[in-house]
């Protein structure tokens, strides 16, 4: 039994790399999107055997190299986590690989696109997969570099080009937190081994800062989250995938899995509290101004991302890896439900030129709203069994009241823009072009919307029974269990209350708090404005001082300036030849003189 999960993933990984090999067989090749269905099925094995208990831990230490008393190895590891998340992310990739199909229809390059999606998984797998820290570290920059290739996919748009930058740029910034993680584990510690590592928890503040700040890169918590909205410029699958199992989940999935690490530590779980609190109340409060479908889902994925963040900061690394599950089921089936109105509104995101969707795409509609529902938190839906207990946990414990006050404050902010986006896309009277052919006759983009909403609404009960999470006590005021669900009717009363007061309202043409808010707190300003300044600055320094001062002051212009005045100063050759005659002709003559006085003497 202790080998089965060790072979279901080696054996759905195989499965996954076959349509990338050179097979020129039409019968022995398999397409990339039935190669993630059979790696789902594959990788479904062992979760559903092992139901009631936890699932075994087993480790294979393959040595690449050894240095003294320090050896380099890439450990695979199936644990709990690995064996819970990877038919998660198999689902979410088969689904959407399927949905592109549909999509992507018209572009030349589908294959390579899939290929692209297929490579993403592997990389997170790869991640999610790791015993050592140097194959947690190829898997973490293998997700960093196919986010960089599918976000830049459309690479003749400049907004998609200065996307993808971004991206790469500030998980580059979160990979110096993961060198110097690395880097410490070499040195105090002297092993990559993560068990070992886990089993030490050494005080080590190098390390868990490392950690920390790699997460804070590549989960796009706040300070270094605005490449996440950007990264709204690739195309809808990409989106999809890239927020809901790959890429901004490895940083909180990181946090969850070295979790011991930030016990010893007595400021860390305090950081990672308000880091995910400002995080959560942040993007919550942008997203309430945003009227781009996918930047409200985009935004929703970082407040989301900030609640995980609390999860590990309340030290609840499991109950932080349930809400990366769930999250990733109905977050993707929303990317998906944003790209079907977009594609059959002829590339329309502004929901306030929608309408009267429920009526005309009544599947996508209805997917729409379950996911909705599932991400405020709805009783019974998979968000609900992820979400509440981390509010609950919040209630009941002895934690700081700012950190609580703003998670409840961004719940209440996710129901409301949420409720907003449906009624602006699902009720009222149509607002797009009349001449818009709306149609959801495809399989490829019914099926996999369908399977994620199915999975949606049982996958929470499913993994809750599955998943051992540290869970809030078994008894609680009856204020305080319905509190989540209390401030989510809120937030979506509020929503109907001011789409139902709008027309009413008299339009203001300047509103700062709008302003601010629909402009990302003007961060988006701020944070180009230090490069820009420096590159400015460089740019002065090198045309002033290096080229101007140097060159034309004191380098090599100023010694040919020097040379020149030196030679019309010493040198009397000016041209002049009658005065070189008359020169040469007074030295002959003193010359005769001088030799006319000197005395004869005899030989």
């Amino acid at each position: 039994m202790a080998i089965l999960p060790m072979t279901t993933t080696i054996l759905a990984t195989i499965v996954l790399l076959i349509p990338m090999l050179p097979i020129k067989n039409e019968h022995l090749a398999l397409s990339a999107k039935s190669s993630v269905k059979m790696a789902f099925l594959i990788s479904l094995v062992y979760p559903t055997i092992s139901m009631k208990n936890t699932p075994q831990s087993m480790t294979i230490h393959p040595t690449l190299m050894d240095i003294g008393t320090f050896s380099i190895t890439t450990s695979i590891t199936i644990n709990q986590h690995s064996t819970m998340f990877l038919p998660v992310a198999t689902l979410v990739t088969w689904s959407i690989m399927e949905f592109s199909t549909w999509y992507m229809n018209s572009d030349p390059n589908l294959k390579k696109f899939t290929n692209y999606l297929t490579t993403f998984l592997i990389s997170m797998i790869i991640l999610t997969t790791a015993g050592s820290m140097l194959q947690l570290f190829i898997g973490w920059e293998g997700v960093g570099v196919m986010s960089f290739l599918l976000i830049n996919w459309w690479y003749s748009r400049m907004n998609a080009n200065s996307a993808a930058l971004q991206a790469i740029i500030y998980n580059r910034i979160g990979d110096i937190g993961m060198i110097m993680a690395i880097s410490s584990m070499a040195t105090s510690q002297s092993s990559w081994d993560i068990e070992q590592i886990l089993v030490t928890q050494t005080n080590n503040q190098l390390l868990t800062t490392g950690l920390i700040l790699a997460a804070m890169g590549k989960s796009a918590q706040f300070f270094m989250h605005m490449w996440l909205p950007a990264a709204m410029e690739g195309p809808t699958p990409v989106s999809a995938l890239l927020h809901s199992s790959t890429m901004v989940i490895a940083g909180v999935y990181l946090l969850s899995y070295l979790h011991p690490l930030l016990l010893p530590q007595k400021y860390m779980l305090p950081a990672c509290l308000y880091l995910g609190a400002t995080t959560s109340l942040y993007a919550a409060l942008c997203a309430l101004t945003q009227n781009d479908i996918k930047k409200i889902i985009a935004f929703s994925t970082s407040s989301q991302l900030g609640l995980m963040m609390t999860a590990i900061g309340l030290n609840l690394p499991k109950l932080a890896l349930l809400h990366i599950i769930t999250h990733a089921v109905f977050k993707s089936m929303l990317f998906l439900t944003a790209g079907s109105i977009i594609h059959n509104l002829q590339n329309e995101q502004d929901i306030r030129k929608m309408g009267n969707l429920n009526t005309q795409m009544p599947i996508t509609s209805s997917c729409l709203t379950i996911g909705s529902l599932a991400l405020i938190g709805t009783p019974f839906l998979s968000g609900f069994y992820s979400k509440d207990p981390i509010l609950e946990t919040m209630l009941s414990s002895h934690i700081n009241a700012w950190a609580l006050l703003t998670t409840i404050a961004a719940t209440t902010m996710t129901s409301s823009y949420t409720t907003r986006m449906i009624l602006h896309t699902m009720t009222a009277t149509p607002r797009q072009q009349t001449t818009t052919n709306i149609h959801e006759a495809q399989k490829n983009l019914t099926m996999p919307i369908l399977r994620l909403a199915m999975a949606t609404v049982f996958l929470g009960a499913v993994m809750t029974t599955a998943l051992q999470t540290e869970t809030t006590p078994n008894t609680m005021p009856t204020s305080t269990k319905l509190a989540p669900t209390m401030a989510m009717l809120l937030g979506a009363y509020f929503a109907m209350e001011v789409a139902n007061s709008n027309t009413s309202l008299k339009l203001q043409n300047k509103n700062t708090t709008y302003n601010f808010l629909n402009q990302l707190a003007f961060y988006n300003t701020t944070h180009r404005s230090i490069p820009k300044t420096t590159l400015k600055f460089s740019q002065t320094v090198a045309t002033q001082l290096t080229d101007l001062f140097w060159l034309e002051k004191v380098g090599p212009k100023l010694t040919s300036t020097i040379n020149t005045k030196l030679s019309k100063t010493v040198s009397a050759q000016n041209g002049l030849i009658k005065n070189y005659l008359t020169t040469t002709l007074l030295t002959t003559l003193l010359a005769l003189l001088y030799l006319s006085t000197l005395p004869l003497t005899a030989p």
